[in-house]
């Protein structure tokens, strides 16, 4: 079995875990990224780059060269119900050089990313090794067992940290109490072509009993049709036709389109969950991003919430990992910092799904109707300024402190 040694394991090549590894070794730390597939190729993920990342980028001097890559800029969020359009978020208006969302494959803000950290002689990007265990020396999380493609491999870290998902191993085997809240949706994404002459814009679509979000991603519409919660199979059950007329019948004009939905291969489940951790460390050991908070899609927060645990980690952790002096009262800091953002986007979250969605999929009683905060930000523009602020910048924005050690 091989053995490597770092200054920081990072389990999860994902955004909160890529950009935590650039800021560290940044930073002038050693730090090992594992990644257990070959490549960042993944459809329907987060793709919805916020201005609060956005700034991440600025302040690393890499927003020219970032937006350099192919990506659409969305200004404006707008709400249909039936053949009414609300506006529902301004962006124009926000306190940054930063006024937009920029839809961009995560795929490609993650090759980004990978190119930046590759700059440092302390950064190691391993693709094709999942972390697999846990290795730990009187209580105390010492490093982890790897698995790749030639073999098993044992890296021993000062610190691990568990960014590999909603779904984490590592921070299953860590034994962390997990919070579940429930979601009363899950989410169906698929692509439809864009035309030059379409111009309908990002946003959602309410009909009774159904919800479809459609991004516009330059070439092709992104689009999420929301289901109650197991949903999928009853209407799977139905058959693609009738799919196909439910989509055509919340955006009529895609239903020129929806024959591009050949088979049921080309509609995937996001199963939708909101949860976090009551603790997100334990000595040795500290998780972020999905692995410590699973988010709602709801306002499509969950990369820049991961962006700001990554950044607000480099920041605290950073100096005590240099000076061989990490505690795991350091570690509970970063906890203290991102837990209250947490709580209260998850809590606007659910007051959405509650309020809303599952009202909305319910289906049954009077004709929808557009609900009086919808209507009221229709009607005072300047309101939409506020769901702006919360969706773009969040709660509690991080800005990158940590000092640039390492030169690229």
């Amino acid at each position: 079995m091989d053995r490597l040694s770092t200054k920081v394991c990072i389990v999860g090549g994902g955004p909160a875990g890529m950009m935590a590894g650039l800021l560290m070794a940044r930073a002038g730390l050693d730090v090992t990224v594992l990644e257990k597939h070959a490549d960042f190729l993944r459809d329907f993920r987060g793709d919805t780059i916020h201005p609060s990342t956005l700034d991440v980028m600025e302040e690393l001097g890499l927003r020219r060269a970032f937006l350099a890559l192919p990506h659409r800029k969305v200004a404006t969020l707008t709400a249909y119900v039936g053949a009414d359009k609300f506006g529902i978020a301004d962006f124009r208006h926000l306190p940054t050089k930063n006024r937009f969302i920029a839809m961009m494959p995560q795929w490609d803000f993650l090759d980004f990313l990978a190119g930046v950290g590759r700059r440092y002689p302390g950064f190691h990007l391993l693709m094709e090794t999942e972390g697999t265990d846990l290795i730990e020396t009187g209580g105390r999380v010492t490093g982890l067992r790897a698995r790749t493609p030639e073999g098993d491999v044992t890296i021993a870290a000062d610190l691990v940290i568990a960014a590999d998902g909603r779904h984490s191993r590592i921070r299953e085997q860590g034994g962390f109490e997990r919070e579940e809240f429930g979601a009363p949706m899950d989410v169906l994404w698929f692509r439809l072509g864009r035309r030059p002459s379409d111009t309908d814009a990002t946003g959602g679509r309410f009909g009774r009993g159904s919800i479809l979000v459609t991004l516009d991603r330059g070439d092709y519409w992104q689009c999420a049709y929301v289901v109650p919660k197991g949903g999928d199979a009853a209407l799977r059950a139905q058959g693609l036709e009738a799919f196909r007329a439910a989509v055509a019948n919340l955006a009529p004009f895609l239903g020129d389109r929806v024959g591009e939905l050949g088979d049921w291969d080309a509609v995937k489940l996001l199963t939708v969950r909101v949860d976090r951790l009551k603790r997100w460390h334990r000595p040795g050991l500290l998780c972020l991003g999905d692995a410590a908070h699973a988010m709602s899609p709801i306002g499509g927060v969950g990369v820049n919430l991961a962006v700001q645990d990554a950044v607000a980690a480099a920041n605290l952790l950073s100096a005590p990992l240099l000076e061989g002096r990490l505690t795991e009262d350091d570690l509970a800091r970063v906890q203290a910092r991102r837990m209250p953002p947490t709580r209260m986007t998850q809590r606007l979250q659910r007051l959405v799904q509650d309020r809303v969605i599952a009202r909305v999929l319910d289906g049954s009683g009077a004709p929808l109707s557009p609900p009086l905060a919808l209507r009221l930000l229709g009607r005072v523009p300047w309101l939409q300024r506020l769901p702006a602020r919360l969706v773009g910048l969040g709660f509690r924005p991080e800005h990158v402190a940590v000092p640039h050690a390492a030169a690229p």
